[in-house]
């Protein structure tokens, strides 16, 4: 596909079923970048793997980018597939979606982080995740998987960038490359991999004697094992929430908020529920090493689609302030507008958030009458009543 082609194949690519704003779009000059620095790579057979994929623009931009002096244009992946790896289930969905968009037909295997997706791939292309945990889950399992002649390609924008990253690649590869800068962005160019030794590095289990709990994580679970201050505080209002016959930890991240509650209130069920593949894959390690796996339910979900209406009595909520590097409340309103369908009329809805965000009127708005439990210098913690449904 020439320049101004793979140009118009980004600019049709959409969020969906993510978030939509003006301010916010599927693509970012890293994916471009990336890219371009992968066509001079591409030998016959290359096998191609990608991880972090956001909405689609890396996995269908390698099936039809070309090197930029090709007479005609030629897949990234030389087998004809791309293997790719997407956290986030809207991630996944948003892929599927724009394929359909724009008339792709497969060419792509959706995969967990893994052997699966990286075994004998000879190219891997990677979106910089924030955190140096969840970079140093991929270069493990690149180093571990891929082909011994690999080339990793590591890019983001420089502002999110940290000498940190360049330290943890080169625990797993013997040469690791920062490429010049284009557009605000950068790749880390890594091969050579290192022989691993012993069991992955993830997930992380740790005892955490303020709960009395095991707590287990994947390196892209936000706090890793650690209890972010949020979540600390709503827990410290446990002992007013209402006990359910049904409670929803959404957005569970590693699990804690559904197990303090489960173990709390051994009759209810809890159904412990996120977007993320890492954060659902750690609740479960969590509730199995506290030994409440039978009373939590662990479901990789956007924002509890698959839960029928009205079928939670409680839900406790933690919502994310960022989407992606962007500060944007909309993931916190979508989460919100979820809790409305899935809470039974007269339910409750447990939010703590930044002060700053303002959530209150949306809570009033899409869930009920709506009270301040609690408020210190960064957070409010605020009861929501399920109004009952007209008609």
């Amino acid at each position: 596909m020439a320049d101004n082609n793979l140009e118009s194949l980004f600019s049709r690519l959409r969020r969906f079923p993510d978030v939509e704003a003006d301010n916010l779009q599927a693509w970012d000059a890293t994916d471009r970048l990336l890219l371009d620095t992968a066509a001079g790579l591409r030998g016959p057979g290359s096998r191609l793997a990608v991880v972090g994929d956001r909405y689609g623009a890396l996995t269908l931009g390698a099936l039809h980018a070309s090197r930029p002096d090709a007479p005609a244009p030629e897949p990234l992946a030389g087998n004809g597939t791309v293997r790719v790896h997407q956290d986030l289930i809207t991630g996944e969905r948003a892929l599927r979606h724009n394929a359909g968009a724009l008339g792709i037909a497969g060419g792509f295997e959706q995969l967990p982080l893994g052997a699966a997706l990286l075994e004998g791939a000879s190219v891997v292309l990677v979106q910089l995740p924030k955190s140096l945990a969840e970079l140093e889950e991929i270069a493990d399992a690149v180093a571990r998987h891929a082909a011994a002649d690999v080339v990793l390609l590591a890019g983001g924008r420089i502002k999110h960038m940290s000498r940190g990253m360049n330290a943890v690649l080169d625990r797993y590869f013997h040469e690791v490359q920062p490429q010049l800068a284009r557009q605000k962005s950068r790749i880390l160019l890594a091969r050579g991999p290192k022989p691993v030794q012993g069991p992955p590095p993830f997930p992380v289990t740790e005892a955490n004697a303020e709960l009395g709990l095991t707590v287990c994580a994947r390196g892209a679970v936000f706090a890793g094992t650690g209890l972010d201050i949020g979540t600390r505080f709503l827990l410290g209002f446990l002992p007013e929430m209402p006990q359910a016959r049904h409670a929803v930890d959404l957005g569970c991240g590693t699990g804690i908020l559904a197990a303090v509650y489960a173990r709390s209130n051994p009759d209810a069920r809890v159904t412990a529920t996120d977007q993320s593949a890492a954060a659902v894959d750690s609740a479960l390690a969590t509730a199995r090493a506290n030994g409440l796996e039978a009373q939590i339910d662990v479901l990789q979900d956007d924002a509890m689609s698959s839960l029928p209406e009205g079928s939670a009595d409680l839900i406790l909520l933690n919502p994310p302030f960022h989407l992606g590097a962007a500060v944007h409340a909309g993931a916190g309103i979508k989460m919100i507008e979820a809790a409305g369908r899935v809470l039974a009329a007269g339910g409750e809805l447990w939010t703590v958030f930044n002060s700053h965000l303002h959530y209150q009127p949306a809570l009033e708005r899409l869930i009920g009458p709506t009270r301040e439990v609690g408020r210190n210098p960064k957070f409010t913690v605020t009861a929501s009543t399920r109004r009952r449904r007209s008609g």
